[in-house]
Order: C-alpha cells, then structure tokens, then sequence
C-alpha cells in the first residue's frame, strides 16, 4: 500500500498547515512524556503506560503530518506517510508499535514491564530523531 490509498479511501485527507496545532501537539506530547517519566512501570501499569508512549510517538508522526498538509484519520496510514518520508525504519517500528497497542487496547493483551521499558527506550529515540529532522522551528 501507499499513501495515496489511504487518501483514496478517506482515511487520510488534504488540509492546511496549522502551525497551531503542530505547536499545541508537540506540547502536549512534551508534557506527556513528563508526566509518563514519573510512573513507575510494572506489570499493572505496563499496559497503560505502552498505549500512552505509542499516542506520543503518533503525536509526533501527526504533527509532521500537518506540516506537509496532511490529516490523517488511520493510525496504519501513519506507517506509510513515514515510509514516503524515506523512514523505512521508524515506519516499520511504528507500525510494530501500532499493533501492541492494538493488541492491548482491542484485543485484552498484556505485555510485560520489561518489555514495555526496552519499548519507551526506543520511542523516545524515534520521537527525538523526528523532532529534530522535522519538527524544529524552521519547518513551522
């Protein structure tokens, strides 16, 4: 699939660039990340606290998505507009971490805290990388 299949199904539409917005995300994902740095990761929490760092990680990938002029209403359409940004890699590790959350969300699955715990390293590490490749103020 690409892109464009998803703008062909609805699933990811053309929209102006709202600097707002963009700025309004980034924060809130800023905060979240905070917020989610003080609870401690155990085999209760680990659930709550994955699904929380994955809809930063998307946060983040939306953001980069309005500023290109795109409003995505599919979470697996965000694994494809990283591809077409040329980041094979971050795509297929969001799209992994798409389908834990899934699984945990939808589908009553558990995960464990140390799973979690290797997975926030990684995302952190992703949401970095993408905020200074894409989100610094020159692209606002």
């Amino acid at each position: 699939m690409k892109l464009k299949d998803f703008i062909e199904k609805g699933q990811v539409r053309k929209a102006s660039k709202d600097v707002l917005l963009i700025k309004s995300l980034i924060i809130t994902a800023e905060n979240d990340l905070k917020f989610l740095e003080k609870i401690n990761i155990d085999d209760i929490s680990a659930r709550k606290i994955m699904s929380n760092y994955y809809d930063v990680l998307r946060s983040i990938v939306e953001s980069m998505s309005i500023i290109e002029g795109y409003k995505i209403y599919s979470h697996e359409a965000f694994t494809y507009f990283l591809k077409e940004k040329g980041e094979e890699i971050i795509s297929e590790k969001f799209d992994r971490f798409r389908k834990i959350r899934n699984k945990i969300n939808y589908y009553g699955g558990n995960i464990s805290a140390e799973e979690v715990k290797e997975n926030i390293e990684e995302i952190k590490e992703i949401i970095k990388k993408l905020k200074t490749k894409y989100l610094n103020h020159t692209n606002l």
